[in-house]
């Protein structure tokens, strides 16, 4: 249904979705997953680290990986990180945080299917794409967070563990 120009759209109750951008493209997250989002805090950058995991971050006594949704998505480092966040979600009963240029709100579908991401070729699965949905004159696409769990994985949840100290 299109809005009358003037008129006021119906708030959306919703509100199932945490809206950021990554470059220049919008994206989203299920809102049940997110545990905060926090300005960035020191990251410390370890060896052998898996690819598009930035570092590790002590947050309230907590050793959590860092993801880099900038290079993940094959982006250079951004140049303004005045408004860069980190949002903090859960994955397979781990937090990890997501590197995001800037947050943008908390939204619903509108009672709207997500529409199926577009086929784009090779690198499919690094993209993690669950769907897409046009709000606003503009397409966010929604991460499907069960990609990152090879990378929640992969990071040891204990500092002792990353520095190979009792090994």
């Amino acid at each position: 249904m299109r809005r009358r120009p003037g008129s006021r759209a119906r708030p959306d109750g919703d509100k199932s979705l945490v809206g950021f951008v990554v470059g220049d493209v919008f994206y989203a997250v299920p809102i049940v997953p997110v545990r905060e989002i926090v300005n960035p805090g020191p990251l410390t950058m370890l060896p052998h680290l898996p690819a598009g995991v930035a570092g590790v971050a002590d947050h309230r006594g907590e050793v959590i990986p860092i993801v880099d949704l900038r290079g993940r998505f094959g982006l250079g480092p951004s140049m303004d990180q005045s408004r860069c966040k980190w949002v903090l979600v859960l994955v397979t009963g781990r937090v990890v945080g997501l590197i995001v240029d800037q947050v943008t709100d908390v939204f619903g579908t509108g009672g709207s299917p997500l529409r199926p991401a577009p086929a784009l070729g090779p690198g499919e699965d690094a993209r993690g794409i669950a769907g897409v949905l046009a709000r606003d004159d503009k397409l966010f696409f929604v991460l499907d967070l069960s990609k990152l769990e090879a990378l929640a994985e992969a990071v040891p949840a204990d500092l002792d563990s990353l520095m190979g100290v009792g090994a």
